[in-house]
């Protein structure tokens, strides 16, 4: 039987909001990353890379670190009600498997997928509705480097006395950290947890982790999810070039781009204004942070969190963290 479902959607997310934030995209030739999850079709791409390149899906280490930090971090939490809150939820495989474990502690578990993906969102509710009846379930569409009241937004469904343990898995990668972290902060009460991963450049030389691990973004599925913002905005693969750097960025922090080279003249018309690429002009598409876990922990504590634990993979390309207020 076919039922309804109930999507909360957070003004940052609606129609003249995201209208302008595209403009703005078009305007500064960088691309909001949530321009990169806006369709069906570009969650499936998103999905099919992550499949094929996630070290979550094909590493079992990787998997048993994840299983490891949820375990341990989870010990400690004496409330008998808990609410996850998975931001970025993707399609909410990390955070099922930390739901599962809290349950077998006997532990009654609200869930928040929370993605500015309305696809993906609905996504991360389907597989949690394997392990929890549908009306524990709150989904909640948002844009996180815009909204500004996600403290009272983002619980507003769930018990208050439920303890809080938010997620964010694979998502700092992709946000300016010094925007992002203040953010997540005010998320927290005294007695709740964040459990917050970092992609890693593996190895003790930060540069040659990075060449190490390029061919992870630098294929043929990344380029096929990435160019699908343009092509769907009329650029054809002929008006240019696809390129992948490493470049250093803000606080010393290196980071993956890519960026499309334009080889000739090409017009795109947006909302009745007319935007002017010239030949060899480039659009940054993408940038994806790279740590250390030195890094990570120095990075947190100027943002007012304690890390009570880590776990690292043994590739190194993975860490968990599990942070709370200072």
């Amino acid at each position: 039987m076919c039922t309804s479902v109930s999507v909360a959607i957070h003004p940052s997310q609606f129609p003249e909001a995201v209208r302008r934030d595209l403009l703005t995209s078009l305007r500064t030739r960088q691309v909001n990353h949530k321009f990169h999850y806006d369709s069906v079709k570009q969650t499936q791409k998103w999905l099919a890379l992550h499949e094929a390149h996630s070290p979550a899906r094909y590493d079992a280490n990787c998997l048993k670190t994840y299983e490891r930090a949820f375990a341990e971090s989870i010990s400690a939490i004496k409330a008998r009600q808990i609410h996850v809150v998975g931001l970025g939820c993707g399609g909410g495989q990390k955070d099922a498997q930390l739901i599962q474990q809290l349950q077998a502690l006997g532990k009654k578990v609200f869930y928040t997928p929370s993605d500015v993906s309305t696809a993906m969102t609905l996504v991360a509710r389907e597989a949690m509705l394997k392990l929890m009846p549908a009306q524990h379930i709150f989904p909640f569409v948002c844009d996180l480097a815009t909204a500004n009241d996600l403290p009272t937004e983002l619980f507003a469904r769930s018990p208050q006395s439920a303890a809080r343990l938010v997620t964010f898995f694979g998502m700092i990668p992709n946000f300016e950290p010094r925007q992002i972290l203040p953010k997540l902060a005010e998320l927290l009460r005294p007695n709740d947890a964040l459990l917050f991963s970092a992609n890693l450049a593996p190895g003790k030389n930060y540069a040659a982790g990075m060449e190490k691990i390029l061919p992870q973004y630098d294929n043929p599925l990344t380029r096929d999810w990435l160019l699908a913002f343009l092509f769907d905005l009329g650029v054809a693969a002929s008006d240019g070039q696809f390129h992948f750097s490493i470049e250093t960025g803000g606080l010393g922090l290196k980071r993956f781009v890519a960026t499309f080279n334009f080889r000739r003249a090409r017009q795109i018309t947006v909302s009745g204004e007319t935007f002017s690429f010239a030949r060899g002009e480039s659009m940054r598409l993408f940038f994806s942070y790279r740590y250390t876990p030195k890094r990570v922990t120095k990075l947190l504590a100027n943002h007012g969190f304690e890390v009570g634990g880590q776990w690292i993979t043994t590739s190194e390309e993975e860490g968990v963290f599990l942070c709370r207020k200072g």
